[in-house]
């Protein structure tokens, strides 16, 4: 089978409006509602590829005017100028940049979220001094996402390309795509993008196709 590649750089946008809340986000939601509680000014988002982390980042960055930040993007010392967000903390090709910047940051007693795949415990963290400061500091995992989190989602993002999923559609790819947010945002993708070329409608075949064109990937 043919595999389909977008021919287009989806563009995500993280708007509050537009996140999902629910039982598997609640604790994280919670916990991004009282900064002041934070272990040592500091809160660990975790939780598997998908789960909505990176979006639950954005949304409190914006809230709080924080600066957003990569963890592979970080190097050297930085010196923050009021709350912080970075995304990837487990991905460090400079660790030391970000125990610089967790110690500037509780010096200036401003806020740092983060987020990672594991939570710090569970990271392998050579770097002593960042190991401990990160397992000092408070986390919060966002579990799997529910059934209805899913439905939610697809609904949404099919709304979005103006496309029409029949109930079997919607049904097959719920019930084979993995349990991921970005496995349904790449599924609608294709969809929206075959049926342009094809000038065909959405059916279960045609989501059977794009479904296993992405898992051949």
């Amino acid at each position: 089978m043919k595999q389909l590649a977008l021919p287009f750089a989806d563009e995500t946008y993280y708007a509050a409006e537009d996140f999902c809340a629910a039982p598997s986000n609640a604790l994280a939601r919670d916990w991004l509602a009282r900064p002041d509680s934070w272990s040592n000014g500091r809160l660990v988002l975790w939780g598997e590829p998908g789960c909505g982390k990176t979006h639950l980042l954005h949304i409190w960055a914006k809230a709080h005017n924080a600066t957003l930040l990569g963890g592979p993007e970080l190097r050297g010392l930085i010196r923050p100028r009021g709350p912080v967000a970075v995304d990837d903390a487990d991905i460090l090709p400079e660790p030391t940049a970000l125990l610089h910047l967790l110690n500037a940051a509780a010096e200036s007693g401003y806020p740092v979220l983060m987020a990672s795949r594991l939570p710090p415990a569970r990271q392998s963290i050579k770097l002593a001094d960042l190991a401990s400061r990160l397992r000092a500091s408070e986390s919060a995992e966002i579990r799997a996402p529910e059934d209805e989190l899913l439905a939610q989602l697809l609904a949404r993002l099919a709304a979005e390309r103006q496309l029409m999923l029949g109930l079997p559609v919607r049904n097959f790819l719920l019930t084979y795509l993995p349990r991921t947010a970005a496995a349904l945002r790449e599924a609608v993708a294709r969809l929206d993008r075959i049926t342009l070329d094809r000038g065909t409608r959405i059916t279960r075949q045609l989501a059977a196709e794009i479904m296993q064109d992405m898992l051949d990937l």
